[in-house]
């Protein structure tokens, strides 16, 4: 895990991001055991009360669990988790979107470069 982090947004936001995407991507599997406070602060290069606010949010949120004694967990909700990767899904369309609406697209062009590149990267990447 880098630990690169922009100015324009709290690092425990951006950490939580980071663990979000580690779990969609199926990095982090359902149940599995997240690194203690500390271990994760020594890892990102972060203070380990960032990380503890880091895995309150992701508790908040119920992709974490804490067990007391034991450590943060991922949830072993599958229902959870899917909800997590259609939210980010649909962020990054939207992020995409309105980047090449900025740029003077249209919704007619966006959607047909968008098949094209799935086209032709589809059929390099098989």
């Amino acid at each position: 895990m880098t630990d690169q982090f922009h100015s324009g947004e709290p690092i425990y936001l951006q950490l939580a991001e980071r663990i979000k995407r580690q779990i969609s991507r199926g990095e982090l599997r359902l149940g599995e055991k997240l690194p203690s406070i500390r271990e994760m602060g020594l890892a990102v290069n972060v203070n380990p009360n960032t990380v503890q606010r880091t895995y309150r949010e992701l508790e908040g949120l119920k992709i974490v669990e804490s067990k007391r004694g034991q450590g943060t967990f991922v949830t072993d909700d599958e229902h959870v988790l899917e909800a997590i990767r259609e939210q980010m899904k649909e962020e990054e369309i939207s992020h995409f979107v309105q980047g090449m609406r900025e740029m003077g697209y249209s919704d007619n062009e966006i959607q047909a470069g968008i098949v094209s590149y799935l086209t032709e990267k589809g059929a390099l990447e098989q």
